[in-house]
């Protein structure tokens, strides 16, 4: 709904399959920069949708994201998910030091040594949908625990808490307002949880990312105790919410597209490839994320954005650009290289992505491998997606082979 020179009011509860939001369609088709109303928060804010408009944006540090702290910024859900430590909402410098450290703990070299690890948890669960036999639910046995026991494992975290921290992660990304006081309990708990963990990995270290960010050296430079405690409950957030979603929706479409399936086997080299085209093609969120405030007034396509208006990007039209991706509502398994921001763009992309690939091919590489005929259990217009959080994916996914 849109009032007269005002913004337009958006819920983004759009939840059917995998359907781009039509919502999230029609801002698109009103320009680069429009005025959004989301469901919480006091103010508007801008949302840019076109490609280059986000990347300017991510990369622009007249736009802060550290600047919305002490704000009831606007936002998806009612308590906001990111801490004030959190690197998801510092600047340069700061961000550019904190980044530069973690991702000492997440080098190709690095992952490339867990590897073996991660293959062996996900033929574990896949050894256990093998034995209990078809039909299985796929969300059951693979996409929920894979990356959730990933990355728990390789933060090692002891395996007593995993089923408690799943509980504890979910409630931080339920959308209803009635979660405000539980969510805000909850980033706290884990908050200090991880403090802990932390502490005794400075006694004891392990073969773990912990352990590995405890050892992150600039210089003399390293994290303190709280940085890392909140960037450890940043990768449970992430290792729990976008690899989570993505193996079911990535096997969905597999499933759904006898094109896709068929190309894949015939080029099964080629994974890696046609994973970041379904991870461009995937609307794999609600909405948008994370704002930017405007530290001075910014030109930006026509449109004058005032200092200290909120700004926020649309990755999931920017991977529908035309400009950028000829056909971008087609999914192209030969389409040329250009890299997509599924993963965010600029000073905030997403540290471990590294690790959320190998998790991806690793995932849907051994499934493919170990169960040939893989087909749905049921039709696909039977299955149920979620529409309580503000992920993307089906609840269940019912598979035979």
């Amino acid at each position: 709904m849109t009032t007269e020179n005002g913004p337009r009011t958006c819920p983004f509860d759009f939840s059917e399959a995998l359907d781009f939001d039509p919502e999230l369609a029609g801002l698109m088709e009103r320009g680069s920069i429009t005025r959004i109303r989301l469901p919480y928060g006091e103010a508007d804010a801008w949302l840019a949708t076109d490609f280059h408009s986000v990347q300017q944006i991510t990369v622009d540090r007249r736009f802060s994201r550290a600047g919305i702290m002490g704000h009831d910024y606007p936002r998806m859900t009612p308590e906001p998910i990111v801490s004030p430590e959190s690197v998801n909402v510092m600047d340069p410098p700061q961000s550019s030091r904190v980044r530069s450290l973690v991702s000492q703990a997440f080098t190709q070299e690095r992952v490339d040594g867990m590897r073996e690890r991660i293959v062996r948890l996900a033929d574990s669960l896949l050894d256990g949908m093998a034995e209990e036999g078809p039909p299985a639910d796929l969300v059951r046995h693979l996409s929920d625990p894979f990356p959730q026991h990933t990355i728990l494992e390789l933060l090692g975290i002891p395996r007593a808490d995993w089923g408690r921290m799943r509980e504890l992660v979910l409630k931080l990304l339920v959308t209803g307002r009635d979660n405000k006081e539980a969510a805000a309990q909850v980033k706290t708990d884990l908050t200090g949880y991880f403090r802990t963990l932390v502490e005794q990995r400075r006694r004891t270290p392990g073969n773990d990312i912990i352990s590995g960010m405890i050892a992150a050296r600039d210089g003399q430079d390293q994290l303190d105790d709280q940085e890392m405690a909140v960037m450890t409950l940043t990768l449970v957030l992430s290792g729990q919410d976008t690899a989570t979603c993505q193996i079911s929706n990535i096997v969905y479409l597999l499933l759904t597209r006898p094109e896709l399936m068929d190309w894949i086997r015939r080029n099964p080299e080629s994974l890696p490839a046609l994973i970041h085209e379904l991870l461009r093609y995937i609307p794999f969120r609600k909405g948008v994320g994370i704002p930017r405030v405007a530290l001075e007034d910014v030109e930006l396509d026509g449109v004058k954005i005032r200092a200290g208006e909120f700004v926020h990007v649309s990755y999931l039209t920017a991977n529908r650009d035309p400009a950028r991706y000829p056909y971008p509502h087609s999914i192209d398994p030969d389409r040329p290289h250009a890299p997509h921001m599924t993963f965010g763009w600029g000073g905030h992309r997403c540290i471990g992505v590294p690790l959320a690939l190998a998790e991806l091919e690793v995932a849907v590489g051994r499934l493919l491998e170990r169960f040939p005929g893989l087909r749905l259990a049921v039709p696909p217009g039977d299955l149920r997606w979620d529409a309580k959080t503000i992920r993307r994916f089906p609840v269940e996914l019912p598979v035979s082979w």
